[in-house]
Parts: structure tokens; sequence; C-alpha cells
């Protein structure tokens, strides 16, 4: 039996890999998958696959290729969603402010640095037309850590996945004043050098096992009412997730990937440039 670690957020996206582990899937193959959630997100995945904590991380992509462009060790060998991640801009309820403009200077709360809400903000003050580097950070780690710095007022907002944190709006907890979908495919499967070199067979394996259950995901019964029960969700809003959300079984091509980097390097998430082939490889 082959043990392979890997980590993704505690989020509805990832269900199709608890779906896989619970039915045996990898373990009929050979594979004890052992799945770690980690609420702090992407700024953490990258350190655990740099420390070998992981072996496979499912991750942001624009995380991701800014850390392999700044010396992690890792690859990514597939889309998992094709489909842009929408952040909500979220504002504690009682604040006084009410829409995106109301945020220019105002501090942003992220779950640490070189995370998809740190890097979402500078995405976020480009399209608004602010200066980047007027952007100020309070690392709150966790959206628990959100609540208490927005509720608090140690920082003013907070960019999070809409669905994710709609729950926190129904309870009058957070205000949403705006919706920042990502330019980019929003999740990426990431594995670490030294893994992929040895374990090609069983990364392949792995990434046949996901993909034939990310491609009927939408269609398993009552996949609606399990996210929504398993995730705290309105029923409603997980099915305008389920619409939304496109899963992928292709790696990232060249073309896409220069795009991403190029946008990455103009918003000045990243000061150089990666190849394609010191980041991407196809399986």
């Amino acid at each position: 039996m082959k043990t392979v670690k890997i980590v993704g957020v505690p989020e509805h996206f990832n269900l199709p890999w608890h779906l896989c582990i619970e039915n045996g899937e990898f373990e009929a193959e050979n594979i004890d998958l052992q799945w770690k959630n980690i609420p702090e997100g992407t700024g953490k995945m990258c350190q655990m696959l740099r420390d070998g904590e992981a072996d496979i991380a499912v991750i942001l992509t624009e995380g991701i290729v800014k850390d392999i462009v700044a010396g992690n060790p890792s690859k990514i060998v597939q889309i998992y969603v094709q489909s842009p991640l929408i952040w909500g801009i979220h504002v504690a309820e009682k604040s006084d402010f009410h829409t995106v403009k109301d945020l220019k200077n105002k501090k942003v709360a992220i779950s640490r640095l070189g995370s998809g809400s740190q890097l979402m903000a500078y995405v976020n003050a480009s399209e608004q037309g602010w200066e980047t580097d007027d952007l100020e950070f309070e690392i709150i780690n966790t959206i628990d850590g959100a609540v208490e710095a927005l509720t608090k007022g140690t920082a003013d907002y907070f960019m999070w996945e809409r669905f994710m944190t709609k729950p926190l709006v129904d309870q009058g907890i957070f205000r949403r004043v705006g919706d920042c979908p990502t330019p980019w495919p929003s999740f990426v499967i990431a594995v670490r050098d030294e893994f992929l070199k040895k374990n090609p067979k069983v990364m392949e394996k792995i990434l046949e096992i996901i993909n034939g259950t990310t491609h009927d995901f939408a269609q398993i019964p009552d996949i609606d009412k399990t996210l929504a029960e398993l995730f705290n969700q309105k029923t409603e809003d997980i099915r305008d997730w389920l619409k939304l959300t496109q899963w992928s079984q292709k790696n990232l091509t060249e073309k896409a990937f220069v795009k991403l980097q190029n946008q990455l390097f103009d918003l000045g998430i990243i000061d150089k440039k990666s190849t394609f082939v010191e980041t991407v490889k196809a399986l």
C-alpha cells in the first residue's frame, strides 16, 4: 500500500476526494490516500509542499504559480476546477462601508501572506484602479479570525469564496458589498517534484480516479442536499454553485499558462516569470 499525503481546503470543491476515499477507490488500487484539511488555505499548503509535509495539494492556481516562481519544487499536473472562483468582498454587518469603492485604502484581512485572500485583494485593487502598493494587510489565519477582525475593526474587509461565506452573511455577521471572480481557472492539482519523479504511475492512477468522480459529480443523486448539509448551506445556494462550477480533467496549456503568468506579473503579484516546463508537468 503506497501512502500519499494530500491537502486541500475544507470546502465543497473537495467533496469528490472524500467520496473517492470513502468508497475505497484509492484503496482498491493499493493507494492509501491520506487527506488533511487545511483551513488556513493556499499559503499554508505551499509551505507544506516545500517542507515535504504534503505530496499533493488541491490549491488555488494563482497561489501555487506564485510559489513555484519563488522556488517551490512542485509542478501543476492538472486543472481541477476550470471555472473562476467567485470571491465575495465582505465587511462587518454594522460597518459604515456599503460599496467596494468605500474600501479604498482600508485594511484587508488575509489568511496569511501568499494566500488567495491576499492575491485577490491585489486583483480587486487593480480592477478598481487603486494603487496596489497602498494595500495594508491583517493576518487572520482562518474565517473565524476574519469574523473577529472585522467585528472588532482591526481589519475592514475580507475576501473569501462567496458561497462558503454565505452563512455568515445570512446570520448578519458579514455583509457582502461585491464580488471579484478570478480571471483564471480556480483550482489546480500540484505535486512535489520528488514524489512525482518516484511515483508517476501512482499519480496517474490518482488523477484517473478523481477525474471519474468529478466528471459526473453534478449528476450524483441528491448531491445538492448532501453538500448543503455538510457545509451548512442553503440547498438553493448549493444549486447555484453547482451551476457555476465547471470541473476539469485536463492540464493547463502553455497558452493558458503564459496568459495567467502575464496577468500575475502585471498585477505585481510576481516580480519574475517561470517557464512552462518549470511549472507544469503533463502525465
